[in-house]
């Protein structure tokens, strides 16, 4: 589908006073360009992946390997025609991650990095609502050091995992305004990768793959890591009802509830509430 500003535009939103670098659990969403179905399709309520979601699926699993402060699991990922949902877990320190993309130009994918602007052209910025892609008071490519905030106390975190305390050593962003190790710079360098993989089966160097930012939002309660884990299992039965499908026939409720629950955990969170 290509792009339309007058229905894709959204505004780049940052969550103020949160430290992208600290333990926690979060849920991403990457768009492809112009929301271009290159990752397969769906058939019979199952996604059929094709070379280009190959790529996207071993490099999502081996950031895990080269990032040993993050953890990946298997029913917390899924790839859709057009997006991919994840959760991404940060779970100790990494005093070695200097936002090195391990070699690669995270230019090369036609997005000009992960740093959001309010451009007016489609930059994949976080709307207040999205099926999937965000939700109200979910941010954009949010990868700048700001306040410390710890691990939610109450989110189970993966079999042998722990959580720090005391977050990650200071250190000061990149010339690219990523902070090494922060969840940016986890993005950035995915997006990167698997841009150039794919530019390179399908010999288009320089062709862009992803949207420019990418849409996050902080897990704060099991319930709320619960229904994400749910939704994501089910997204490829729901692609009827997805934003993202053209062809949908109506609204997602579960989308909805998720979205619903997600603020309601932010609101308590803020207002010095959390369950």
């Amino acid at each position: 589908m290509p792009y339309n500003p007058s229905i894709h535009h959204r505004r780049s939103i940052r969550l103020k006073g949160h430290d992208y670098t600290q333990p926690a659990a979060y849920f991403v969403t990457l768009c492809t360009h112009e929301w271009a179905h290159l990752f397969g399709k769906v058939v019979d309520g199952a996604m059929q992946l094709n070379e280009c979601s190959e790529i996207v699926c071993t490099e999502w699993f081996q950031t895990a390997v080269v990032r040993p402060y993050v953890v990946l699991n298997l029913d917390e990922f899924v790839v859709m025609p057009n997006h991919i949902h994840g959760i991404i877990w940060i779970v100790g320190n990494d005093n070695s991650d200097d936002g090195v993309d391990n070699g690669s130009d995270a230019r090369d994918d036609g997005s000009g990095g992960d740093t959001p602007r309010n451009d007016g052209a489609g930059s994949g910025g976080a709307g207040r609502r999205d099926d999937g892609a965000g939700s109200r008071g979910g941010t954009v490519g949010a990868q700048r050091r700001c306040a410390p905030t710890f691990a939610p106390k109450n989110a189970t975190f993966p079999p042998g995992a722990t959580p720090t305390s005391t977050g990650r050593a200071i250190r000061g962003a990149t010339p690219t305004n990523v902070v090494p190790g922060s969840l940016g710079a986890i993005v950035r360098s995915f997006k990167s990768v698997v841009t150039r993989r794919i530019n390179i089966m399908r010999n288009t160097p320089g062709a862009p793959v992803w949207q420019r930012n990418y849409y996050e939002h902080i897990i704060r309660t099991d319930r709320a890591l619960n229904a994400i884990r749910r939704y994501i299992a089910d997204n490829p039965r729901r692609w009827h009802l997805d934003r993202k499908n053209i062809h949908r026939i109506g609204d997602d409720p579960l989308a909805q509830e998720i979205w619903d629950m997600l603020q309601q955990d932010d609101d308590r969170h803020n207002s010095g509430n959390a369950p």
